[in-house]
């Protein structure tokens, strides 16, 4: 019998409120953003589509102060479902990488879900803000999201111009990644991908 491998979290703090569901194995049509970012929100689109996760989630932060707090706060939650959901990851692939193309950008992203959290962060966006939203909130969102996941995770630019397709291709190739990363791997369902019997 398949089990599930869902998760749900919520987030409190004085200055967010986030409540969130995914299902590594869902429908990510289905899924629902209320980020209160409609930036994070199209990043985030962008990962459930791309990943297959079904992905619900809502978010009442302080973005009357900035979206720092949001964005950080929605980075650890999602990090600490992908993490509960996976469970002891016996069977996984383990390992995943997409190198993305977005127009004139190309990302790549290869990422292992090691147990040992840690960002590896090459992304150059020229401009500060993408619209209303801060570029260097994606290195933080990045950050929060492999810590709390225990992934190590390499992102890196390629070639690009454009901020927002610089991000998006970031976001698609994550998403991509950790689509190959969390499947199952048929001739190994029994076995943790390691040598060390633990992950």
């Amino acid at each position: 019998m398949k089990t599930a491998r869902t998760a749900e979290k919520r987030r409190s703090t004085r200055e967010t409120d986030v409540r969130l569901f995914l299902d590594l194995d869902g429908d990510a049509e289905s899924s629902q953003i209320e980020s209160g970012i409609g930036f994070l929100d199209h990043m985030l689109a962008l990962f459930s589509c791309h990943s297959g996760i079904e992905l619900r989630l809502s978010c009442d932060g302080d973005t009357e102060v900035d979206d720092h707090h949001s964005v950080e706060d929605i980075g650890i939650a999602l990090g600490q479902a992908v993490r509960e959901a996976l469970g002891d990851k016996r069977g996984i692939q383990r390992y995943g990488s997409c190198l993305l193309p977005m127009d004139e950008s190309l990302v790549l992203c290869a990422l292992d879900l090691s147990g040992r959290g840690g960002l590896h962060y090459a992304l150059d966006l020229p401009t500060e803000k993408i619209g209303r939203f801060d570029s260097e909130l994606i290195e933080e969102f990045m950050n929060a999201f492999a810590m709390n996941a225990e992934i190590t995770l390499h992102l890196r630019q390629l070639a690009g111009r454009n901020s927002h397709h610089i991000a998006e291709a970031g976001f698609k190739a994550l998403g991509r990644a950790l689509r190959l990363a969390v499947s199952m791997d048929s001739r190994f369902r029994d076995r943790i991908p390691s040598s060390k019997g633990t992950l």
